[in-house]
């Protein structure tokens, strides 16, 4: 059982605060990998999950990218640090959370992509012009500001 099932099971559904990573990778194309999610069914998002006692949120991002895709990170470059009431998320089994989340950006990627069928449907890289319509909505705010501020500079 991991950090957050213990905690879980001590508090039951009530509120908590949790941090967690995202990484978008950006690949030699100009693309933007994309997770098509199994929670909630269908919606695509970035890679990512949530801190284990002793990470970093680097350290967050890398393992969450390895464990998710199969892909090492190079440097990663933050983006933003999003938190406050939009960062609030009630999960389908009734689980309460207010997240804390810190988002990268890389484009040094090795390794070969395979889904985690755990936790994905599928992976794809995305023309920033050609993506999709379902995105969580928290990521959307990422990648919107991803695009504005670091794309240009790649």
């Amino acid at each position: 059982m991991g950090y957050i099932e213990e905690i879980r099971a001590l508090v039951g559904h009530r509120p908590l605060i949790l941090v967690g990573a995202v990484v978008i990778v950006v690949d030699a194309e100009g693309r933007l990998l994309l997770q098509q999610r199994k929670h909630p069914y269908g919606v695509w998002g970035i890679p990512g999950g949530l801190m284990e006692l002793g990470e970093s949120v680097e350290d967050t991002a890398r393992r969450e990218l390895r464990e998710e895709t199969n892909l090492e990170a190079g440097a990663l470059k933050l983006i933003n640090v999003y938190s406050g009431p939009g960062q609030f998320i009630r999960a389908a089994n009734g689980d309460e959370f207010y997240a804390v989340t810190t988002a990268f950006y890389t484009t040094e990627i090795t390794g070969e992509l395979i889904v985690d069928e755990s936790e994905a449907l599928n992976f794809e890289y995305f023309k920033p012009d050609q993506l999709p319509e379902r995105i969580v909505k928290s990521h959307r705010r990422i990648v919107d500001e991803f695009m504005a501020g670091h794309y240009s500079r790649l």
